[in-house]
């Protein structure tokens, strides 16, 4: 059996960077005094979140959960706009974790609709990183996951739109919106919002769909970009299989295969992948 890794497969940059935030604050935690607490799971993977959680780090969603003396870490996803300044309002100290691409889209949303031009966002409504974009919107907002719900909204021609997507959606399918909304609404301001390594990872999926005879995506479920690595896969027309790790492989399913890809969502570690491959390799 032939095992085809996918290059960028495992944790992006803003990942990596939100989990060095997070293993610093623990290791400046010499006296344990200080709570550390992540507003919100600080990625999407629960192997992380369970290795955290042992270490004691605190995860809440919950304003009134969080105490004046805690040290807080912003999820990489970030968080509504009205929620960060509460919580560097409320005597914690903060560790701002958001990606730095979220923290860009999220910067020039409010930029592009400052004057209160209707925001089109494609992505996930109840995403995260989605609620926080949408809290720097200036006017309205319209949020989509397809180019046919889109097409639902009553769109008057006559109002100002800005054009704008969660950073991990499909680039592709965020092309054909964007000249869906020229040819309807007219020359509307596309912001370029998706992140380059997303991009990168969806095009060496539908590479690597073409050449092997089924995909293994390991990734959380919860997870938007490991779904959507899945979903392109599924289009390519090859069986997929998103699992959270090794031991949910249908191992007789597969065994019989010639071919295998292996990728990974933007959240999961490299020993989890590196265990996947070695399972798919022994069979």
């Amino acid at each position: 059996m032939r095992v085809l890794r996918a290059r960028t497969a495992g944790f992006c940059m803003g990942v990596g960077l939100a989990l060095q935030t997070l293993d610093k604050a623990l290791a400046e935690q010499a006296d344990g005094e200080r709570r550390i607490v992540t507003y919100g799971p600080i990625i999407h993977n629960p192997q992380v979140l369970a290795l955290y959680d042992g270490l004691g780090v605190i995860r809440t969603e919950d304003m009134g959960a969080v105490h004046a003396g805690d040290v807080v870490i912003i999820r990489a996803h970030g968080v509504p706009r009205d929620d960060e300044r509460r919580l560097y309002d409320c005597g914690a100290a903060i560790r701002d974790a958001t990606c730095p691409k979220v923290k860009r889209a999220q910067l020039i949303i409010a930029e592009a609709t400052a004057q209160g031009q209707t925001l089109l966002l494609f992505g996930e409504a109840d995403h995260p990183e989605v609620k926080g974009l949408v809290s720097y919107a200036g006017g309205a907002v319209h949020i989509f996951d397809t180019l046919d719900a889109l097409r639902g909204f009553d769109l008057p021609c006559a109002v100002s739109y800005v054009l704008a997507a969660q950073t991990t959606q499909d680039q592709g399918e965020f092309f054909r919106i964007r000249d869906w909304a020229h040819a309807c609404l007219g020359p509307v301001p596309v912001l370029c919002t998706i992140c380059d390594a997303t991009s990168q990872r969806q095009d060496e999926v539908l590479t690597l769909a073409g050449q092997v005879d089924v995909m293994v995506v390991v990734g959380g479920k919860k997870s938007g970009n490991t779904r959507r690595l899945a979903a392109l896969a599924e289009g390519c027309g090859v069986a997929v299989w998103h699992v959270e790790s090794p031991d949910e492989l249908p191992l007789e399913a597969l065994r019989n295969k010639r071919s295998i890809g292996l990728t990974a969502g933007a959240s999961t570690p490299k020993g989890l992948i590196d265990e996947t491959e070695i399972w798919l390799e022994r069979l």
